[in-house]
């Protein structure tokens, strides 16, 4: 009987446990998105360069890769990963800026930051509801994102319109299995630092929301 109670006790725990890693990661994915959405704004507003975009994004991957990991574990995370954000949303300002500027971009920007949420909302709301274990996607999600960034290298000499939407379709399937894989993470104890999963998170949706853009903006140039 004693050692039911531990055993119930354990699991009591853990599930809270991970009901607190849900909790404040979704809480700090909001707060940063929200966020890289205010910087994005600023580099909108002061008509910031690509080339200055591409440098705050670059900065952002590196601190992403080297300071991040060494502070995920402290209060300092916090502040890194706010940086983190807000440069990304910096160098997204030059981007939907280009969007913006063409017919309809608006309508462009608009739908494909709905896509992006409702995407996210459906596929978290799956995952959170069946608590299903996807656990087996990491490798078949890290082998796609090779043969993503391969094609996206060979596509810089080659220059093909329709290889560079393919690899945005693609690219928004491996988010997708991404956000399900770091949510399952979360649910089934993988993953329990909120930071790290917030970052994973975040980078799934940012590069979800520039390949909708990209979609929906070489259809409309069609039009």
């Amino acid at each position: 009987m004693n050692n039911f109670g531990q055993v119930a006790s354990r699991q009591s725990t853990a599930v809270l446990a991970t009901n607190k890693v849900i909790r404040n990661t979704y809480i700090l994915l909001s707060t940063t998105l929200l966020f890289s959405a205010v910087t994005a704004f600023i580099a909108i507003s002061a008509n910031m360069s690509h080339g200055a975009g591409l440098i705050a994004s670059i900065v952002a991957i590196a601190m992403l890769w080297f300071v991040l990991p060494r502070t995920a574990n402290s209060a300092s995370g916090i502040p890194v990963i706010f940086a983190i954000t807000g440069l990304f949303g910096l160098g997204l300002g030059p981007v939907i800026n280009f969007y913006l500027n063409m017919p309809a971009g608006p309508s462009i920007v608009m739908t494909a930051l709905g896509g992006t949420g409702a995407i996210f909302l459906g596929l978290s709301g799956y995952a959170l509801t069946t608590r299903k274990d996807f656990s087996f996607m990491g490798g078949f999600l890290m082998v796609g994102m090779f043969v993503v960034i391969l094609a996206a290298v060979a596509n810089i000499f080659f220059a093909m319109p329709a290889l560079q939407l393919a690899i945005s379709a693609v690219v928004i399937m491996i988010m997708s299995g991404f956000i399900l894989y770091e949510t399952s993470s979360i649910i089934h104890g993988g993953q329990t630092n909120y930071i790290m999963a917030t970052a994973s998170l975040f980078l799934s949706l940012l590069n979800m929301f520039q390949a909708l853009l990209h979609i929906l903006g070489a259809f409309r140039g069609r039009d």
